[in-house]
């Protein structure tokens, strides 16, 4: 789970600092900075919000809890922080190599309406959807403790990170291709969905809510393999296997448990589950090529206009 919330807290804070200092540093490029104050009351509100946004969901997720129903809603923000996660993966991908002139425009608008309200409430949308979005993958990893996460060594080191990395990149000491580095971090990201996704099938499969194709005599899931002597998904399969073997096995469930929260790992998977995690994974790279293909289908005097845009 630490791993998980750093690499998280660390490309949603960084995406958050790259936007916010790449506003501040046009409006200086405007003369403007008169409006760099409003920026940063934009940036407070904003984590103002995802303090609250954090706070209604602990409760409710303990409300849930107290009515026997927590495990439901565990099993229904897996899947939507899946869907979030991997939206977030192909949309940064299509925007990262045009956000910067993108944001221009869009400022320069903001400034010569001379508008801080608007000032406000732009800054205000980039940071809060980065923290709304970050409480609610907190939530999804940690089954539901979200203040586990926030106090983990993880969270606090992957924004240590991203604030070191931002301050870096808008001194120049340190040149970052914005392409790579989405496109790096959001492989990552993609491991950290199908391993959601595949844990969300088992926990349907473990209530009896899913049913699956491969059964066993008594009519339940039947594992495709199961190498839990190589490497158990979690440290209490290796406790219990080491107690009724008399044997060792080969890698720690610490590791296990590592691999089974990053890339969704698991000893004895179902077939659901291996078909869930290998579906997941062609659906998004299919979903990447047909974006794009419409990319490069756009046509020669309409690439001409956008690269005079860009270039102004």
């Amino acid at each position: 789970m630490d791993f998980q919330a750093f690499l998280i807290t660390f490309r949603e804070a960084l995406e958050a600092i790259l936007i916010v200092g790449l506003i501040i540093s046009y409006l200086t490029r405007l003369n403007a900075t008169q409006y760099n104050k409003w920026v940063y009351v934009g940036v407070f509100l904003a984590l103002l919000s995802s303090f609250i946004v954090a706070l209604i969901f602990q409760v409710v997720l303990t409300g849930f809890s107290s009515l026997g129903s927590e495990i439901y809603l565990k099993v229904g923000i897996m899947f939507a922080s899946v869907i979030l996660l991997t939206h977030m993966v192909l949309w940064m991908k299509k925007q990262a190599k045009d956000i910067n002139s993108d944001l221009q425009k869009k400022i320069k608008a903001v400034v010569t309406a001379g508008s801080v309200s608007a000032m406000i409430i732009h800054s205000y949308l980039v940071v809060v959807r980065e923290g709304v979005e970050t409480v609610f993958y907190f939530a999804a990893i940690s089954g539901g403790d979200i203040t586990k996460v926030f106090t983990s060594y993880g969270a606090l080191s992957g924004l240590i990170m991203a604030l070191l990395i931002g301050y870096l990149f808008f001194t120049g000491t340190m040149k970052i291709s914005l392409k790579a580095f989405f496109n790096v971090t959001g492989v990552l990201i993609m491991f950290i969905a199908a391993g959601l996704l595949v844990q969300g099938v088992g926990i349907l499969q473990d209530l009896e809510k899913m049913g699956s194709l491969v059964t066993t005599a008594e009519g339940k899931p039947k594992p495709i393999y199961n190498i839990i002597e190589f490497m158990p998904e979690h440290y209490v399969d290796e406790v219990h296997y080491e107690r009724d073997t008399g044997k060792e096995v080969m890698i720690s469930g610490q590791i296990g448990l590592f691999m089974a929260a990053m890339f969704g790992y698991s000893h004895n998977p179902s077939f659901e589950q291996i078909a869930a995690y290998w579906l997941y994974f062609i659906g998004v790279f299919m979903w990447m090529k047909i974006l794009g293909k419409k990319k490069k289908s756009i046509p020669k005097d309409e690439k001409v206009e956008m690269k005079n845009v860009h270039a102004q």
